[in-house]
Protein backbone atom coordinates (compact mmCIF):
# COMPACT_ATOMS: atom_id res chain seq x y z
CA UNK A 1 0.00 0.00 0.00
CA UNK A 2 2.72 2.41 0.76
CA UNK A 3 4.04 2.49 -2.94
CA UNK A 4 0.03 3.39 -4.01
CA UNK A 5 -0.41 5.92 -1.43
CA UNK A 6 3.39 7.53 -2.13
CA UNK A 7 2.53 7.19 -5.42
CA UNK A 8 -0.94 9.06 -6.03
CA UNK A 9 0.16 11.81 -3.63
CA UNK A 10 3.24 12.34 -5.38
CA UNK A 11 1.78 12.56 -9.26
CA UNK A 12 -1.73 14.46 -7.55
CA UNK A 13 0.77 17.65 -6.04
CA UNK A 14 3.08 17.62 -9.56
CA UNK A 15 0.21 17.41 -11.55
CA UNK A 16 -1.21 20.79 -10.02
CA UNK A 17 -0.85 23.41 -12.43
CA UNK A 18 1.00 21.28 -14.61
CA UNK A 19 1.01 21.24 -18.48
CA UNK A 20 -1.37 18.37 -18.99
CA UNK A 21 -3.48 20.05 -16.24
CA UNK A 22 -3.59 22.99 -18.23
CA UNK A 23 -4.68 20.88 -21.76
CA UNK A 24 -7.56 18.97 -19.26
CA UNK A 25 -8.37 22.87 -18.94
CA UNK A 26 -8.37 23.36 -23.03
CA UNK A 27 -9.73 20.35 -23.94
CA UNK A 28 -12.76 20.69 -21.42
CA UNK A 29 -13.17 24.49 -22.66
CA UNK A 30 -13.16 23.39 -26.72
CA UNK A 31 -15.58 20.49 -26.23
CA UNK A 32 -17.69 20.61 -23.20
CA UNK A 33 -17.95 16.59 -23.51
CA UNK A 34 -16.39 16.39 -19.59
CA UNK A 35 -16.81 11.82 -19.32
CA UNK A 36 -15.22 11.31 -23.02
CA UNK A 37 -12.37 13.66 -21.75
CA UNK A 38 -11.87 12.07 -18.27
CA UNK A 39 -12.06 8.57 -20.19
CA UNK A 40 -9.32 9.90 -22.69
CA UNK A 41 -6.81 11.23 -19.69
CA UNK A 42 -7.68 7.63 -17.81
CA UNK A 43 -6.57 5.98 -21.23
CA UNK A 44 -3.31 7.75 -22.01
CA UNK A 45 -2.13 7.82 -18.68
CA UNK A 46 -2.72 4.19 -17.80
CA UNK A 47 -0.93 3.35 -21.06
CA UNK A 48 2.07 6.01 -20.53
CA UNK A 49 2.63 5.31 -16.76
CA UNK A 50 2.57 2.04 -17.55
CA UNK A 51 5.57 2.62 -20.28
CA UNK A 52 7.68 4.65 -17.73
CA UNK A 53 7.24 2.37 -15.23
CA UNK A 54 8.50 -1.23 -16.96
CA UNK A 55 11.16 1.38 -17.80
CA UNK A 56 11.81 1.86 -13.63
CA UNK A 57 11.35 -1.58 -13.58
CA UNK A 58 13.94 -2.90 -16.37
CA UNK A 59 16.46 -0.32 -14.81
CA UNK A 60 15.97 -2.09 -10.82
CA UNK A 61 16.71 -5.52 -12.87
CA UNK A 62 20.24 -3.96 -15.04
CA UNK A 63 21.48 -1.57 -12.43
CA UNK A 64 23.13 -2.61 -8.84
CA UNK A 65 21.32 -1.63 -5.84
CA UNK A 66 24.48 1.26 -4.92
CA UNK A 67 23.93 2.63 -8.51
CA UNK A 68 19.80 2.37 -8.01
CA UNK A 69 20.18 3.85 -5.13
CA UNK A 70 22.12 7.19 -6.26
CA UNK A 71 19.93 7.45 -9.57
CA UNK A 72 16.31 7.19 -7.94
CA UNK A 73 18.09 9.53 -5.15
CA UNK A 74 19.32 11.93 -7.16
CA UNK A 75 16.35 11.55 -9.96
CA UNK A 76 14.07 12.27 -6.99
CA UNK A 77 15.99 15.76 -6.11
CA UNK A 78 15.82 16.40 -9.78
CA UNK A 79 12.24 16.29 -10.13
CA UNK A 80 11.71 18.62 -6.94
CA UNK A 81 13.82 21.22 -8.19
CA UNK A 82 11.89 21.11 -11.79
CA UNK A 83 8.58 21.10 -9.87
CA UNK A 84 9.41 25.03 -9.12
CA UNK A 85 9.88 25.94 -12.63
CA UNK A 86 6.14 26.31 -13.41
CA UNK A 87 4.80 25.03 -16.63
CA UNK A 88 2.37 27.02 -19.67
CA UNK A 89 0.87 25.62 -22.59
CA UNK A 90 0.09 27.78 -25.48
CA UNK A 91 -3.11 26.98 -27.42
CA UNK A 92 -0.99 27.70 -30.41
CA UNK A 93 1.56 24.72 -29.42
CA UNK A 94 -1.24 22.29 -28.89
CA UNK A 95 -2.27 20.54 -31.74
CA UNK A 96 -5.54 18.45 -31.12
CA UNK A 97 -5.52 15.70 -33.74
CA UNK A 98 -7.77 16.17 -36.62
CA UNK A 99 -10.82 13.68 -37.79
CA UNK A 100 -10.95 12.14 -34.48
CA UNK A 101 -13.58 11.75 -31.78
CA UNK A 102 -13.24 13.76 -28.19
CA UNK A 103 -12.11 10.38 -26.45
CA UNK A 104 -9.63 9.52 -29.67
CA UNK A 105 -8.42 13.16 -29.20
CA UNK A 106 -8.10 13.27 -25.80
CA UNK A 107 -6.54 9.68 -24.88
CA UNK A 108 -3.92 10.93 -28.50
CA UNK A 109 -3.01 14.80 -26.93
CA UNK A 110 -2.66 13.42 -23.40
CA UNK A 111 0.03 10.89 -24.51
CA UNK A 112 2.07 13.28 -26.29
CA UNK A 113 1.83 16.00 -23.93
CA UNK A 114 3.00 13.36 -21.34
CA UNK A 115 5.89 12.47 -22.89
CA UNK A 116 8.65 13.56 -21.14
CA UNK A 117 6.91 15.36 -18.56
CA UNK A 118 7.49 15.38 -14.56
CA UNK A 119 4.85 12.91 -14.02
CA UNK A 120 5.66 10.60 -16.42
CA UNK A 121 9.74 10.76 -15.14
CA UNK A 122 8.39 10.34 -11.66
CA UNK A 123 6.34 7.48 -12.36
CA UNK A 124 9.92 6.05 -13.89
CA UNK A 125 11.59 6.63 -10.45
CA UNK A 126 8.56 5.63 -8.47
CA UNK A 127 8.84 1.66 -10.13
CA UNK A 128 12.33 1.90 -9.75
CA UNK A 129 12.11 2.88 -5.91
CA UNK A 130 9.67 0.37 -5.93
CA UNK A 131 9.98 -2.62 -7.93
CA UNK A 132 7.98 -5.23 -6.26
CA UNK A 133 5.00 -3.22 -6.55
CA UNK A 134 4.95 -2.25 -9.98
CA UNK A 135 0.78 -2.17 -10.50
CA UNK A 136 1.06 -0.15 -7.35
CA UNK A 137 2.77 2.69 -8.57
CA UNK A 138 0.93 2.27 -11.90
CA UNK A 139 -2.18 2.78 -10.54
CA UNK A 140 -0.86 5.53 -7.73
CA UNK A 141 -0.02 7.55 -10.30
CA UNK A 142 -2.90 7.19 -12.77
CA UNK A 143 -4.90 7.61 -9.52
CA UNK A 144 -2.99 10.77 -9.33
CA UNK A 145 -3.54 11.73 -12.44
CA UNK A 146 -6.78 11.62 -12.11
CA UNK A 147 -7.30 13.20 -9.21
CA UNK A 148 -5.87 16.86 -10.48
CA UNK A 149 -7.32 16.26 -13.77
CA UNK A 150 -11.08 15.23 -13.59
CA UNK A 151 -11.74 18.32 -11.67
CA UNK A 152 -10.03 20.80 -14.10
CA UNK A 153 -12.16 19.00 -16.37
CA UNK A 154 -15.56 19.50 -14.21
CA UNK A 155 -14.30 22.82 -12.79
CA UNK A 156 -12.18 24.30 -14.76
CA UNK A 157 -10.78 27.67 -14.13
CA UNK A 158 -12.74 28.14 -11.38
CA UNK A 159 -11.01 25.47 -9.23
CA UNK A 160 -7.53 26.66 -10.77
CA UNK A 161 -8.18 30.34 -9.91
CA UNK A 162 -8.44 29.46 -6.45
CA UNK A 163 -5.87 27.67 -5.72
CA UNK A 164 -2.28 28.56 -4.98
CA UNK A 165 -0.39 27.30 -7.12
CA UNK A 166 3.13 28.46 -5.87
CA UNK A 167 2.66 26.67 -2.48
CA UNK A 168 1.31 23.35 -4.04
CA UNK A 169 4.13 23.26 -6.36
CA UNK A 170 6.63 23.69 -2.98
CA UNK A 171 4.96 21.21 -1.45
CA UNK A 172 5.54 18.85 -4.34
CA UNK A 173 9.13 19.95 -4.62
CA UNK A 174 9.99 19.16 -0.48
CA UNK A 175 7.95 15.97 -1.13
CA UNK A 176 10.35 15.00 -3.68
CA UNK A 177 13.12 16.11 -1.69
CA UNK A 178 12.28 14.52 1.17
CA UNK A 179 11.93 11.21 -0.95
CA UNK A 180 14.77 11.89 -2.98
CA UNK A 181 16.92 12.39 0.52
CA UNK A 182 15.46 9.53 1.87
CA UNK A 183 16.34 6.95 -0.60
CA UNK A 184 20.14 8.53 -0.52
CA UNK A 185 19.92 8.46 3.34
CA UNK A 186 17.74 5.22 4.04
CA UNK A 187 17.65 3.13 0.89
Amino acid sequence: MDALLVSSSAVALAEMGDKTQLLALMLAARYRKPLPIVAGIFLATVLNHAMAASLGAWLTHHLGPDALRWIVGLSFLAVAGWMLVPDKVDEDEVKLPSGLGVLAATTVAFFIAEMGDKTQIATVVLAARYPLDFLQVVCGTTLGMMIANVPAVFVGDRLTARLPMDWIHRGSALLFALMGLGTLLFA
